[in-house]
């Protein structure tokens, strides 16, 4: 082996490789040289298998399953890469041809041998009994599917550590997963029949529109949660760090929005009670717009899309246009708010189920009593006079009630009564939107209604 083979990791030079219909060749057939086989196989490589015994042939000796399983498909189809099998022990000459080798064999002899003839031959040899016979390395790898389908691979070479390099690999992946590190597509998508010509009429917000042919961009509509940033899951999180233009409301998790690189086109279409600066009919056209002119649009909601979120218009607007459209579920408020304060909203023994609804829908004519909760979302204004109509035979002027404000939230706070005193009370208190209401028996739990 020549010095430079045998030098410090430090020193080694990474790079991917395309192998996709080039000859490699794996000398050995344990569990190793399996699951190199199978990296192989899936990178569409013509594959050699170099060994008298191995776990990779289907048809020619029994295998464990999970070393057979990834090899074909259902049905035994074969996968895409093709596999050799050389029945016997390793023979010079066996490399010809081959742009690259792995020797697994558990024989430090034969594996040398098989990193002498590489080397001979300008082949880059992979070793897997002893590190610093071969002349390349395979790192740990971390991969990730992002959104427009192109893939993100990380590969982690640690000193020839690989406990160290898996570590930090999987470290790394989390974080990919979580959309916790830069995803945003920079090149620009490839060309496509699809012309920036706007379907709609020109809203307020400007939206750059072009002749130029481009491929049209998705839409995402995510449901941020409460408010709290560490409450959006990770698949919104993730297609946020890939987004170029977000739409965000009021109650969306706006925190994140600070992570957002600066090219972001950031559009604010925040509501309060009687002020809605952008009609829903815009919004749908700005995510529409955008999306058609090769845009990656996230549309930042607070709790989830499909609870009083609007969520099935802007799917319906998206879909009209040819756009593609993916729904990102969230943690409604309706639910996580009043837990935030201590009110489950269904209690063995205390409430067998619950009706969420606007405070601007007709309360009084839900059905069931203190057993069953109502959770109110955007009612402060008209708190007063849902009170009063919640207020019937079933369900009597004594039933416990709740408003809890900016759940998730700096000015978390949370105010007790019941309907015949919540409304005063909540006046008193100053109460402001945003702000959840909650009815039955279930306030009882939250450890701010009196003992």
């Amino acid at each position: 082996m020549s010095d430079a083979a045998q030098s410090d990791a430090a020193q080694i030079y990474p790079l991917g490789l395309q192998v996709a219909g080039r000859l490699v060749v794996v000398v050995g057939g344990g569990p190793v040289a399996a699951r190199r086989v199978r990296s192989l196989v899936d990178a569409e490589a013509r594959v050699r298998v170099v060994a008298p015994h191995a776990v990779l042939g289907e048809q020619e000796i029994p295998v464990a399953a999970e070393t057979l399983e990834p090899l074909s498909g259902p049905a035994g189809e074969p996968r895409p890469g093709t596999i050799e099998w050389v029945r016997r022990e390793y023979r010079t000459g066996d490399l010809d041809g081959a742009w690259l080798a792995h020797t697994a064999t558990g024989s430090a002899v034969t594996d040398r041998q098989v990193a002498d003839d590489a080397e001979r031959a300008r082949i880059f040899c992979v070793t897997a009994g002893d590190a610093s016979v071969g002349s390349a390395w395979v790192p740990a790898v971390a991969r990730t599917t992002l959104t427009d389908d192109a893939e993100v691979t990380v590969a982690v070479t640690a000193g020839r550590d690989p406990r160290r390099a898996r570590a930090i690999r999987d470290a790394v992946a989390g974080q990919l997963a979580s959309g916790t590190l830069p995803l945003r597509r920079h090149r620009p998508r490839k060309e496509s029949l699809v012309e920036t010509t706007p379907l709609v009429e020109p809203v307020e917000t400007p939206v750059s529109t072009s002749s130029t042919r481009v491929a049209p961009g998705r839409v995402w509509l995510v449901g941020g949660g409460p408010g709290d940033t560490g409450l959006i899951t990770a698949r919104g999180r993730s297609v946020l760090a890939q987004a170029d233009v977000v739409v965000v409301d009021r109650l969306g998790p706006r925190a994140l929005l600070e992570d957002l690189a600066p090219e972001v086109e950031v559009i604010d279409v925040g509501k309060t009670s009687g002020n809605h600066p952008v009609p829903q009919h815009e919004i749908n056209a700005l995510l529409v717009q955008h999306a058609l002119a090769g845009h990656d649009v996230v549309r930042l909601k607070g709790g989830d899309p499909y609870v009083f979120g609007r969520g099935g218009e802007e799917l319906a607007a998206c879909r009209d246009a040819g756009v593609e459209v993916e729904v990102v579920p969230g943690v409604t408020s309706a639910v996580s708010v009043p837990a935030a304060v201590g009110i489950p909203v269904t209690h063995r023994g205390v409430a067998r189920g619950f009706s969420v609804l606007t405070g601007h829908d007709g309360a009084a004519n839900v059905p069931g009593g203190p057993d069953h909760t109502l959770v109110l979302l955007m009612g402060v204004t008209h708190l007063a006079d849902t009170a009063a109509a919640l207020i019937t035979d079933d369900r009597p002027a004594d039933t416990p009630a709740a408003v809890v404000e900016d759940g998730y939230g700096p000015r978390q706070r949370v105010t007790v009564g019941t309907l015949s005193t919540i409304a005063a009370k909540a006046a008193a208190a100053n109460v402001k939107p945003p702000a959840i209401i909650v009815v039955g028996d279930v306030v009882r739990l939250s450890p701010a209604w009196p003992a």
